[in-house]
């Protein structure tokens, strides 16, 4: 149900309450505000229930009132999600910071802590199936721009995104007889390496050196081309990776679109070996 349908909270502390999110909301989205009425209702619906004697703030105290709704709210069934728990303790807090500064009730502050709210879970990604990476490729070898070439060659050389984009247009070195290294340069790892590739990955370079070449903008030595900044080539590569590609695939075959690419292992070799100081 909407907060704008209910009927007004009916508790003495309600407008002083009301008073503090206004003030805190003046520079929030509609949102951002709607979550804070949301907290302060849910505080002072338990405070009415389980303690009905607390009509002004100088009565509120840490244990009971704050603890017993903090427990309350653990209690739920079914359970608060992780992120619904600690954000409601954010905004709590925030509001009695508001409400120690407008009331002077300097204690109001320290009735809920920074201690009291938890880190948030940490949530892995979950890795594709064989099924999903080889659906994936096939839709990035479908499409044959830019954008895919670029996934592939990060699914197959092992590369971070930062780090396809600072790609040299010269990056592909021969090694040997039939063998290929590309040359990564600096990256999140802080160092640069030679990565052995197949013929496949030296074909992916091929082809983006070919887009390369008809891009409109100056050449620069590098493989990629940037019209802006290198925080907004990454952006738009991360963009396809998480969004476009993976969304294209479940169109055609029905499959989760929550995609993350793994990198395969690879043996990597310091480019120190290939360019000695």
């Amino acid at each position: 149900m909407s907060l704008s349908r209910r009927a007004p909270l009916q508790h003495p502390l309600a407008q002083r309450f009301a008073s503090a999110v206004e003030s805190l909301s003046v520079a929030l989205a509609p949102e951002s505000t709607r979550l804070y009425h949301g907290t302060a209702r849910n505080f002072l619906t338990y405070l009415a229930a389980d303690h009905p004697e607390v009509v002004s703030l100088d009565q509120l105290r840490r244990d009971p009132h704050i603890l017993g709704w903090m427990a309350k709210l653990h209690s739920r069934v079914p359970p608060l999600a992780p992120v619904t728990y600690i954000s409601r303790l954010i905004f709590l807090r925030g509001i009695l910071a508001e409400l120690a500064s407008s009331a002077q009730l300097p204690e109001l502050a320290q009735l809920l802590r920074r201690q009291d709210v938890p880190r948030p879970p940490r949530r892995l990604p979950r890795a594709l199936t064989s099924q999903q990476d080889q659906l994936l490729q096939q839709e990035l070898l479908r499409r044959n721009d830019l954008g895919a070439n670029v996934l592939l060659l990060l699914r197959h050389a092992g590369m971070r995104i930062g780090e396809a984009a600072d790609l040299s247009f010269d990056c592909l070195h021969a090694s040997g007889a039939d063998q290929s290294t590309i040359h990564v340069p600096l990256g999140k790892l802080k160092t640069e390496r030679m990565v052995p590739v197949d013929s496949f990955v030296c074909q992916l370079v091929q082809r983006l050196r070919f887009f390369r070449s008809f891009d409109p903008l100056p050449a620069d030595g590098r493989l990629l081309a940037r019209s802006s900044t290198r925080e907004a080539l990454i952006r738009h590569f991360a963009d396809t990776c998480t969004r476009s590609a993976p969304r294209q695939v479940s169109r055609n075959a029905s499959s989760p679109t929550s995609f993350v690419t793994p990198m395969p292992a690879r043996c990597f070799v310091p480019a120190s070996s290939f360019f000695p100081s």
